[in-house]
């Protein structure tokens, strides 16, 4: 038994899109996406920093509220702020 193989026509171009397939669009989808690999880790990154640096201003506001005028002046704001009358 013989098989015929089909002789396949070769496809045509799309308007706008070369022979090997490739479109303007494509090639720059393309060079975005290499673009973006390049970045990949950045927003992690960025989350680090803002943590850290959350981290720095937290600590800061624990040594400021330590002080003893700082400890009464939210003191007498509370007891006023509780007092009735």
């Amino acid at each position: 038994m013989h098989h015929q193989t089909a002789q396949l026509e070769p496809e045509r171009a799309a308007p706008g899109e070369r022979a090997d397939g490739r479109s303007p669009m494509r090639r720059a989808f393309r060079a975005v996406l290499r673009r973006v690999a390049g970045e990949r880790g950045a927003a992690t990154a960025e989350y680090a920093v803002a943590t850290m640096a959350a981290v720095g201003f937290a600590g800061l506001l624990v040594v400021i509220l330590r002080g003893d005028e700082v400890r009464g002046i939210l003191t007498d704001l509370v007891r006023n702020a509780l007092t009735v009358g």
